[in-house]
């Protein structure tokens, strides 16, 4: 199976979309590669408490990418402070990059956001947030790693 995203070539720049392989790894694979945190919310579609994420307030230049397979997500650029608890952003990187899917826990309906190539749950989208779009991306800081700016050669999958 293959999926269209955007990744950074060697010059840090982001490309695509691309037809890459998606990234399908059995229980035990993603259990000894996350830790059990990242594992219940990424694999378990968990929620991480509000204000106790590690990059709720980080504030550094640079792109969140998934925790399981290194995608890029979001782009620092576009985070702003929701006052929700859980880092928030108003666009993703790539809308290729994640994918969306509705959500019926929890006696809600919400619009559940996924890595589109691993499909790790990221948190929810809603219709509630800044312009330009409107949108905010509540997104679990366990299913994030940020990489600074200066380091996004090191995301490089293409030339």
């Amino acid at each position: 199976m293959v999926v269209n995203v955007k990744v950074f070539n060697r010059r840090g720049e982001l490309v695509g979309p691309l037809a890459l392989p998606k990234v399908v790894k059995s229980d035990l694979q993603w259990q000894a590669q996350l830790t059990p945190q990242q594992y219940w919310i990424t694999r378990g579609k968990g929620t991480e408490r509000p204000f106790c994420g590690t990059l709720l307030d980080n504030k550094r230049c640079g792109v969140y990418v998934c925790v399981c397979c290194r995608l890029p997500l979001f782009a620092s650029a576009d985070k702003f402070n929701s006052g929700t608890g859980w880092p928030s952003f108003f666009r993703s990187i790539a809308a290729e990059n994640v994918a969306t899917q509705i959500d019926r826990s929890h006696g809600m309906v919400r619009v559940e956001i996924l890595c589109a190539r691993c499909e790790g749950h990221l948190g929810h989208v809603f219709d509630d947030g800044p312009l330009p779009t409107g949108l905010r991306y509540c997104v679990n800081s366990e299913s994030l790693e940020f990489i600074e700016e200066n380091r996004l050669t090191e995301l490089a999958e293409v030339d």
